[in-house]
């Protein structure tokens, strides 16, 4: 399986020492959601393209040569003079991180008509979060979506601070799941993205298949922290896989490599034996400080332990 996989790539600012109260240490991580599932599967040895807005400037470099290091092509890739998109990142005690996004004029939301590519019809194509529904270019993003007929998962990844008017929110999100509805694919969310999304009583694998009822999917991942990841359809449950005992550093990209690990092993009927590999992937990535996914190797190595 090809794989393109379309969205923000961005700098994660995370900090690393408080120096003084006037000064502090960060690092700059490569990250986006989808910019890291495209790197997860290059690291899992899958053929991918990241087709996303890269800047010309320090950190856009970074991001470009970061992508190629890891077998990712760029060849649908849009190069532009806005500066790079920034996430600052916060840790909480147990490493779980929290995001404040720097998105005007910057390269993911100045997306023209003119800069979207063909996608080869024998590709996958993934997309998702922030870049996926938040202004100037939603409706253009939306028309590129609409008009590519290529098998599609989205990964909802809900960011309230970039988009906190949950209507509008739940109206983009219900958009474009029809889209990947009609192009027999999935969609993808954590538990807590539910919770906040749908602002119902539901449980979060309820209120999953409620999303499946209502646009026609027959399949969607909810990702549930510790306790593992489960795979609903319009009756419930698929499958489920419990999640595994690791020592946490941080969380960042976990979600998006969980993402990878599915799609890597997906044939469209072993649900069960993706998600116990999205998972395995995703355990692996919060052993590590920012999004560095797994390898292969290392991956087959921690699920045969």
């Amino acid at each position: 399986m090809r794989f393109v996989v379309f969205g923000e790539a961005l700098i994660d600012l995370i900090p690393t020492q408080e120096r003084t109260p006037a000064e502090s240490t960060w690092v700059a991580h490569s990250g986006g959601s989808p910019m890291n599932t495209a790197v997860a599967l290059g690291k899992l040895g899958c053929e991918v393209q990241f087709l996303g807005r890269l800047g010309d400037d320090a950190f856009g470099r970074q991001l470009a040569s970061h992508i190629e290091s890891f077998g990712v092509g760029l060849d649908l890739a849009v190069r532009t003079t806005d500066p790079t998109t920034l996430a600052v990142v916060s840790l909480d005690e147990d490493g779980k991180a929290s995001y404040a996004f720097h998105t005007d004029g910057t390269t993911n939301f100045h997306w023209a008509e003119s800069e979207f590519p063909e996608v080869p019809a024998d590709a996958w194509l993934h997309f998702g979060s922030i870049g996926a529904v938040l202004e100037p270019t939603y409706a253009s993003v939306h028309r590129f979506l609409s008009s590519t007929p290529n098998p599609k998962s989205f990964d909802i990844n809900v960011r309230p601070k970039v988009l906190s008017d949950r209507e509008e929110y739940r109206t983009k999100v219900d958009a474009l799941l029809a889209l990947v509805a009609q192009s027999g694919g999935f969609g993808k969310a954590s538990d807590e993205d539910l919770v906040w999304l749908t602002d119902s009583s539901l449980e979060p694998l309820d209120a999953a298949s409620e999303f499946c009822r209502r646009h026609g999917l027959d399949l969607f991942l909810v990702t549930l922290g510790s306790r593992g990841a489960a795979a609903v359809g319009p009756d419930g449950i698929i499958a489920s896989v419990p999640g595994r005992r690791i020592e946490v550093v941080d969380t960042v990209g976990a979600g998006d490599t969980f993402t990878a690990g599915f799609l890597s092993a997906f044939d469209g009927t072993n649900v069960e034996e993706s998600l116990r590999r999205g998972i395995g992937a995703s355990a692996l990535v919060c052993t590590r400080a920012g999004a560095q996914p797994p390898t292969a190797a290392e991956l087959d190595a921690f699920l045969a332990s």
